[in-house]
């Protein structure tokens, strides 16, 4: 199932589909799928007047939980924000942010967010070269998992997850839009 071998393939077959959840966030949810894992995020008035805005001219949309606000706080313990960002009204990728803790080494952190996870092993993920012991990627057939350890105390852990699709789709349109206003000059 996973062939490192050949370039340019991802080491990860796994679909969007097969995608993990953390803690019941997913890619591909809408908002209104997002803000019911936090009870009470509804009524935040900064996220109902990011989400009642109209998306960007490319169909995209943001917007940050910060999960010890809400009644969900203990399933999304250690978790500082969450930063999510829509594709035509679907999540097409996440940023959570840790409180830590601080990891001797990325693969440590890596090891333990795959924990009851379908997922590969450390030695799959690939290192950030000049990061190596602080970034490394996961790249899969249709998600991308890139996880970074760092800052005192682990302030600066992330886990950052994308849909390669999505994240596609959405940097056609700005190319198209650049092409387009290029031409009219």
């Amino acid at each position: 199932m996973h062939n490192a071998n050949d370039e340019g393939k991802p080491t990860c077959e796994l679909t969007l589909a097969e995608a993990p959840p953390i803690n019941g966030l997913k890619l591909g949810m809408t908002s209104d799928e997002v803000l019911a894992l936090f009870p009470g995020s509804r009524e935040d008035v900064e996220i109902r007047s990011t989400l009642s805005g109209p998306p960007s001219k490319f169909g995209t949309s943001s917007f940050v939980i910060t999960p010890n606000l809400y009644e969900s706080k203990e399933k999304f313990s250690g978790m500082s924000q969450i930063t999510l960002r829509l594709l035509d009204g679907r999540v097409s990728n996440f940023t959570i942010g840790y409180h830590g803790p601080e990891f001797s080494h990325v693969d440590k952190f890596v090891a333990k967010f795959i924990e009851g996870k379908n997922l590969p092993a450390v030695d799959q993920w690939e290192a950030y070269i000049g990061m190596d012991t602080q970034l490394k990627t996961l790249t899969c057939k249709d998600f991308e998992i890139r996880v970074f350890a760092g800052g005192p105390g682990g302030n600066l852990n992330y886990v950052l997850m994308t849909d390669l699709e999505a994240d596609k789709k959405a940097k056609d349109r700005r190319k198209r839009a650049r092409e387009k206003a290029n031409a009219g000059v």
